[in-house]
């Protein structure tokens, strides 16, 4: 049975689950949830998500919720296909995979979810931008950024020499910032926007970059 992945096919999170798919070679569904009609709110959706957020999976009856933990599903289930090792198996190489994945969830993502929910989500919502909430988020970015430079000025990507989900965590979002919303964070740091080049032009990603 195909796995299937209900969200919205241009939900940043439901991507970020489709692309890993795709670097795993896993054949996926995609079930539409009317996300702007509100949908995931409803008792119905939240029998299986519980917080009324997209996306969850459905593989062959496994129900699981939370896109970060769905993705390491993937990848561990399907380690012997696709793009190797996105996941180590190897306890330090997991232990520093779990460094770079707390990189990213405390250093990176608060930062560029702001500001997306500062520019796009609110304007949805018919509110203004909080300038001065918004001015933080960019220099608090800014100053983390500083430190992947540093860091990515040692390695290759942020758990060392071979990509792995903890840097494939930051496409969505970080593409809503840097591209869609032209904040312009790269030309100064040479190591991060190297880095930032090669993860975003993977195919897996290119294929559903708009949509999953």
């Amino acid at each position: 049975m195909v796995l299937k992945i209900h969200g919205h096919a241009i939900a940043p999170l439901v991507r970020l689950v489709a692309e890993v798919c795709r670097e795993k070679e896993v054949p996926y569904e995609l079930v539409n949830v009317e996300v702007y009609k509100g949908e995931h709110k409803t008792p119905a959706f939240k029998e299986f998500q519980p917080f009324g957020q997209v996306p969850y999976i459905d593989d062959d009856g496994f129900i699981l919720y939370e896109s970060r933990a769905i993705c390491r599903y993937i990848a561990k289930k399907y380690a012997s296909q696709g793009t190797p090792d996105l996941v180590p198996r190897e306890p330090k190489a997991e232990a520093i995979f779990e460094q770079a994945v707390s990189i990213e969830t405390s250093n990176f993502n608060p930062f560029v979810l702001g500001i997306t929910t500062e520019k796009i989500v609110k304007k949805h919502r018919g509110l203004e931008p909080n300038e001065d909430r918004l001015s933080d988020l960019v220099n608090n970015l800014k100053a983390k950024l500083d430190v992947y430079e540093v860091i990515l000025g040692k390695q290759a990507y942020l758990a060392g020499g071979s990509i792995t989900l903890a840097d494939l965590f930051h496409l969505p979002y970080g593409t809503i910032v840097f591209e869609e919303l032209g904040y312009d964070m790269l030309e100064d740091r040479p190591n991060v926007a190297r880095w930032w080049k090669d993860i975003t032009a993977r195919p897996a990603w290119l294929a559903v970059k708009a949509k999953a």
